[in-house]
């Protein structure tokens, strides 16, 4: 059962130490597209109760999300902690921002050395803690070390 649309205390804590996720979105048409999404810790930040985004950096330049996101905005994030088996499951919309250097200089860190095309905005729908049972236990390859 999913959870009330706000973000929790528990919940902004769990998005503050991904380094990364996994964004689905899908054409006007339904035509499904997921993307693996990655940076330092906290690069998804918690903007409000109902709002996450996170800088959209330069990349292999296909755009096919943001594409997606120009004909259709629902969106899906899947937020997986391997380490400490859990994952969160946030169905919402998603907008592509590109002239708000305010929001911006909100989620650039200043030590990942990229140039940040956009921003993309997700306003949650809803959300729910997913089943932990089968999540494979990995660790970071420097704690493997």
């Amino acid at each position: 059962m999913a959870h009330p649309v706000d973000v929790n205390r528990k919940l902004e804590a769990f998005i503050a130490e991904r380094d990364s996720f996994y964004l689905g979105t899908a054409s006007a048409d339904g035509q499904p597209y997921i993307q693996h999404r990655g940076g330092p810790k906290g690069f998804l930040k918690v903007l409000d109760s109902r709002t996450l985004a996170f800088a959209d950096f330069s990349g292999n330049r296909q755009y096919i999300t943001v594409g997606n996101l120009r004909e259709n905005d629902r969106a899906f994030l899947f937020l997986m902690d391997y380490e400490r088996p859990m994952r969160v499951k946030m169905w919402g919309r998603m907008r592509v921002v590109e002239d708000d250097p305010a929001l911006l200089a909100r989620l650039v860190d200043p030590a990942y050395p990229a140039d940040v095309e956009r921003a993309l905005v997700f306003k949650i729908e809803r959300w729910d803690v997913n089943c932990t049972q089968h999540i494979p236990k990995r660790v970071p390859a420097q704690e493997a070390r």
